[in-house]
């Protein structure tokens, strides 16, 4: 797990620094209706549509496990929380396919519920964008509130754990909060800039 994150550092920083070297001018992407500056970015570099899909192969080949990943997270919390009867129509999402092993139910219900929020876009970039910094932001938050509240009692219930790490622990808890608390107003004024270019 640490390796990946590891990994993930460098292969970001391969991707990310060539972006840097061939920015175009910044106030045409911040206009973007899209929200997504990648393609254009490298569209301007490379001259050719057919060198940009290439190009971003990768990227979208990452998206997609990305988004198997998160229906499969999604579909398990709907799972959990409907084995406890905390949501809505819990009878049907509880339900596991014998035959294929997965909550398949609580799948799809995750599955028509990304399909819904993508179809926004097609309608009000603005408003897609609105949600997906939303989405951030309240995951960064949950991240955020357990650290929180184990600081706040000392972090007695880690001291047992494997990564309890001491001081070195308090640290990085108090770094991870931080960018917590940094990352959201960033990302509500970009959620909000997004709407204005979205109204205009």
């Amino acid at each position: 797990m640490v390796a990946t994150v590891a990994l993930n550092t460098i292969c970001g920083l391969v991707f990310l620094i060539p972006l840097v070297f061939i920015l175009p001018d910044q106030a045409s992407l911040a206009a973007l209706l899209s929200g997504q500056p990648v393609p254009i970015i490298i569209k301007d570099a490379v001259g050719s549509s057919g060198g940009t899909i290439a190009l971003l192969i990768p990227v979208i080949v990452l998206g997609l496990l990305c988004g198997i990943g998160c229906t499969t997270a999604a579909s398990r919390a709907t799972w959990a929380f409907s084995r406890d009867g905390a949501i809505p129509g819990y009878k049907m999402w509880r339900v596991v396919n014998t035959k294929l092993d997965v909550p398949l139910n609580a799948m799809m219900l995750s599955m028509v519920i990304q399909l819904a929020l993508g179809l926004i876009y097609f309608g009000a970039a603005a408003a897609f964008n609105a949600f997906s910094g939303v989405g951030v932001i309240c995951l960064t938050l949950s991240y955020a509130a357990p650290i929180f509240v184990s600081l706040l009692t000392g972090r007695k219930e880690v001291k047992e754990g494997q990564f309890h790490l001491g001081p070195l622990g308090v640290f990085c808890n108090v770094v991870a909060l931080g960018t917590s608390y940094l990352s959201t107003p960033l990302l509500l004024s970009a959620t909000d800039s997004s709407q204005q270019h979205g109204l205009h």
